[in-house]
């Protein structure tokens, strides 16, 4: 690999909070290091359509307090083709680029993994998904803070439900890892949650509510992933019913609003800190690897890890949350 002078950085995938901060961190540190930086705009697309911005020092005053993200974002369908990529690459060269940092999930990795196979172009990720599901990293960007919002959203609901006696099941998102969902269970004092990674039966679920209901407990919260095996919450909460009619039963899905909003102060530092060591890894001649923090300590893990390997919550946490929820 040769000497690296002009790196490009850009998020692809689903935005995450905190994915301005990671941005800034790259450009802060990549100049300091002499170094010339390009924001490529939409991701992948943005590198085929050759939508190239020079970012300097100022260029990214006043962005490490937004949500979502300065350099957009897009899902590519040309680049996973080989004549897509190729298009990409010619242009990556055509600006004298050495080398870039993808901010993104799985799917964000996979491309990179893929195009740096092909065109010998060193790439470093930085893990920036709510969902938290990366391998290599105890938290991804944006995580804590669409944690933070479904816990606010449950606690206005959990004012309502108090009120009027019911049963709300409330949907967070996590179509394939319940981290957002079991973080909010906990910190929300749920009665119940519904997770991919754990199987909870219908009658299961309305044995617990039962003995809620024999203690006179007079409301109860029921935490929904998206992607549990039971389905949605309205799905959920409709057989509920036909069994357990205790409660007036409703339903709230917090969807979207777990994306957008300011980053909370856990991801503009994780952010920061991703993005400063995503360039130091590059220039000290890391490649394919993606730059995740374990036991609060900097760790690189390759893409090909971070992609295949199944990152699962904690079991003593699943426990915790059964036992804190009787």
């Amino acid at each position: 690999m040769g000497e690296i002078k002009r790196i490009a950085v850009f998020t692809s995938g689903g935005d995450a909070p905190g994915m301005n901060a990671a941005v800034r961190a790259v450009v802060r540190t990549a100049t300091y290091n002499d170094l010339h930086v390009y924001g490529i705009i939409r991701g992948y697309q943005g590198m085929i359509d050759c939508d190239f911005k020079r970012m300097e020092t100022r260029d990214v005053g006043n962005i490490l307090h937004r949500g979502g993200t300065v350099l957009k974002t897009a899902r590519s369908q040309d680049f996973r083709t080989k004549e897509g990529r190729k298009l990409a690459f010619e242009n990556l060269k055509a600006n004298d680029i050495d080398a870039c940092v993808a901010i993104g999930g799985d799917g964000t990795f996979t491309g990179a993994q893929i195009f740096s196979k092909e065109h010998k172009i060193p790439f470093i990720g930085i893990p920036g998904t709510i969902d938290n599901d990366i391998y290599g990293t105890d938290y991804s960007i944006g995580f804590d803070t669409a944690v933070n919002t479904a816990i606010e959203a449950v606690d206005r609901i959990r004012d309502t439900a108090d009120s009027h006696n019911r049963l709300f099941f409330v949907e967070v998102m996590g179509r394939h890892a319940g981290f957002i969902g079991l973080n909010t269970a906990i910190s929300s004092g749920a009665a119940a949650v519904m997770i991919p990674e754990t199987e909870t039966s219908i009658d299961q679920l309305i044995q617990k509510l039962q003995k809620g209901a024999k203690r006179k407990k007079l409301f109860s919260l029921v935490i929904v992933a998206e992607g549990n095996q039971n389905g949605g919450a309205a799905e959920i909460a409709a057989k509920v019913k036909e069994k357990f009619d205790y409660y007036d039963t409703k339903v709230a899905i917090i969807g979207h609003l777990q994306r957008g909003g300011a980053p909370s102060g856990l991801d503009r530092v994780l952010a920061s800190r991703m993005g400063f060591h995503a360039v130091e890894g590059l220039l000290s001649g890391k490649k394919d690897v993606a730059v995740g923090v374990v036991n609060n300590k900097i760790k690189f893990t390759s893409f090909k890890d971070a992609i295949s390997k199944v990152k699962k919550p904690n079991k003593d946490l699943i426990r915790m949350a059964e036992i804190l929820a009787q």
